[in-house]
């Protein structure tokens, strides 16, 4: 009978360790809880600050004010470097930054955007389209503001521009190589093409 007391104490002291342990690994696990709530919201905090709508117009309005000081180059030579293109421009007032667009394997796509300090650069620099840099006529244009989810909407052109938009017509064979079965003076039917077509 001592026995079983003894026993009942030890499973007791078990049980009342295995608490314990179970009180400290909640305690550790509610931790990270607050240290990744934490995490979180100052994630948020700073993806909210970027998409804030506020601050969204705020950059849409410094967009338009640097491009109300910028032209684009086009017709740029390939082997042109953005030193160049500076130099070229540096008449008409004092170059911020030059930008050479590149395809995704480094080439140059021919044309590039200069920005100026000064507004009143771009109506000198506007006066140099059709000059030469490198032996190719530049096109200088102002540089237009991008506004976002305008895309230009282009209509499809038709394959040949003297054609027009025709409806597609079926196939008929010329009468020299229709199949023998007709015999003389039986005209072939041809048959509709399958697709729905509402010009026919």
């Amino acid at each position: 009978m001592e026995n079983d007391d003894v026993d009942m104490v030890g499973a007791d002291n078990n049980e009342a360790q295995d608490l314990d342990d179970m009180k400290k690994r909640l305690k550790e696990m509610e931790d990270e809880a607050a240290a990744l709530r934490e995490m979180q919201a100052k994630v948020a905090k700073e993806m909210g600050s970027v998409q804030d709508p506020a601050n969204a117009s705020a950059s849409q309005v410094n967009r338009e004010e640097v491009d109300s000081r910028s032209i684009f180059v086009g017709n740029v030579d390939y082997a042109c470097t953005p030193e160049e293109v500076q130099q070229h421009f540096q008449s008409c007032g004092t170059v911020n930054r030059v930008t050479i667009r590149t395809d995704k394997f480094g080439q140059p796509k021919g044309y590039a955007y200069v920005e100026f300090v000064e507004v009143e650069a771009v109506q000198e620099a506007l006066s140099l389209n059709e000059s030469e840099l490198h032996g190719r006529q530049l096109k200088v244009t102002a540089k237009r503001t991008n506004v976002p989810g305008m895309k230009q909407f282009r209509p499809r052109r038709p394959s040949n521009p003297y054609m027009g938009f025709r409806g597609r017509t079926p196939y008929a064979p010329p009468f020299a190589y229709a199949p023998a079965p007709y015999g003389y003076g039986k005209v072939p039917r041809f048959r509709m093409g399958m697709r729905y077509s509402p010009y026919y």
